[in-house]
């Protein structure tokens, strides 16, 4: 198997309770197969305890039932976990020992990330002053079973070269380099599949007022926003950079490079609208990112609404 990550990647480090949010805040948190059947292993308070705040979702995932302040019920007092210190990270649930990197499988080949939903990851991204790049390492673990065109995959991972190519090119201003971005997507998925742009009605801002909230804080950025022009900072690179190595070669499941491309470009509106600070794209990424519901809606309105069709993104870009 062959894993990719960021350089950046290897730098990241949790500060666990003086982090100036919490992972364990604000969201379900699901309880995977395999940490349960641990649990049954268990006896004693930490047994009696996890047992008493386990429950069933809409979904029928068996989640941990949230305490007041939507806080994960083993959230201490100091923004510790008790479960960890109890037992131990390693038998945390799955999604807890991953936060907040993610992973995507492609077969014979592993990506992983860290995402700007974690306020230190999303520090360590909006700092970047040069080119992020991928390093690779290889070990002895078996490819998964798959069923990717081949072909597909390797055309999507060389245009992403270029599309990195595109962002990095500091001869031309962001701006510039983010409606290239698009043209060279909308190329791109022409050669793919067929993708007609939306026509549904929805005010740019409302595009951001996502159902599920789960930091009121977002909710008056979004309140308050106003569309600036976007500078030529580098964390505007950074952003973009992160939404095509995180999203563009999954194009690979279901043919649509365009709206990969158009969230990376929306991606760089985020601060310009709502605030140009690391915080601003930690709250956009845990509202967004991290809630299955609001970041379904949001692939919906990539493709479907008319206020983030290609040349409405190209004209807020562009702004003077």
């Amino acid at each position: 198997m062959i894993t990719v990550t960021p350089d950046y990647y290897k730098d990241f480090k949790c500060i666990a309770g003086d982090c100036p949010d919490s992972c364990c805040q604000g969201w379900e948190v699901d309880a995977d197969e395999k940490s349960l059947e641990y649990y049954k292993t268990l006896d004693g308070d930490i047994r009696k305890r996890i047992d008493s705040v386990l429950s069933a979702d809409e979904f029928g995932n068996t989640i941990f039932t949230l305490a007041d302040k939507k806080r994960c019920p083993f959230l201490n007092s100091e923004n510790l976990c008790d479960m960890h210190i109890a037992i131990g990270g390693e038998h945390t649930p799955y999604t807890c020992r991953m936060f907040p990197r993610f992973i995507n499988s492609f077969g014979a080949t592993r990506e992983m990330g860290i995402s700007f939903s974690c306020p230190v990851a999303s520090d360590m991204m909006f700092a970047l002053k040069e080119r992020a790049e991928l390093v690779s390492t290889a070990d002895s673990e078996l490819p998964e079973l798959n069923e990717i065109d081949g072909e597909v995959y390797y055309f999507l991972k060389k245009a992403r070269a270029k599309a990195f190519d595109i962002i990095y090119d500091r001869s031309m201003p962001v701006s510039k380099r983010a409606v290239k971005l698009l043209d060279y997507a909308a190329e791109l998925q022409a050669e793919l599949e067929p993708y007609e742009e939306g026509s549904e009605e929805i005010e740019f801002f409302d595009v951001f007022k996502n159902p599920e909230l789960i930091n009121p804080e977002w909710e008056e950025k979004v309140l308050h926003g106003s569309l600036k022009p976007v500078p030529d900072d580098y964390y505007n690179e950074s952003i973009m950079a992160y939404f095509v190595y995180r999203y563009f070669l999954t194009a690979v499941f279901d043919f649509d490079i365009l709206s990969k491309v158009k969230m990376a470009v929306v991606g760089i509106l985020i601060p310009a609208c709502f605030g140009a600070d690391s915080w601003t794209m930690h709250l956009w990424s845990k509202e967004t990112e991290h809630s299955q519901y609001n970041m379904d809606r949001y692939k919906d309105l990539l493709k479907n609404a008319k206020c983030l069709n290609t040349e409405k993104l190209k004209e807020a870009v562009q702004l003077s």
